[in-house]
């Protein structure tokens, strides 16, 4: 060997590896349909409807209607918002005829949009 040659230092030898404690795995769910409904709804994710909000004027006696209308639907055991029920209202409406429509529209007076002026 050459006096100008430096010794390389073995590798050291790799250390034996402890065992790591193994994580029992689940036990995978039988096939039954309760695990074919929760594979489904985590494939079929429901998106929630994006919400509007609106504002719009009404007359006070229409508006009255709402208030009765929650209390029908109190003692019919559905209690409601108003949401709702304009909502409900608005599936009545889409059901109608075009006959029906045109002449439930012509019941509604035309009122001036915006806000109402202070008294």
């Amino acid at each position: 060997m050459n006096a100008t040659a430096r010794r390389t230092a073995p590798a050291p030898k790799a250390k034996p590896t402890e065992d790591k404690p193994v994580r029992p795995q689940a036990e995978p769910m039988p096939d039954t349909k309760a695990r074919k409904v929760a594979l489904t709804s985590k494939l079929e994710k429901v998106k929630k409807p994006k919400l509007v909000r609106d504002s719009f004027t009404i007359p006070k006696d229409e508006y009255s209607v709402l208030d009765e209308l929650k209390q029908r639907c109190i003692k019919l055991a559905q209690p409601s918002k108003k949401s709702e029920l304009l909502r409900a209202g608005i599936k009545a409406l889409v059901a109608m005829s075009d006959k029906n429509l045109l002449a439930a529209l012509q019941a509604v007076p035309s009122i001036k949009t915006g806000r109402p002026k202070k008294a």
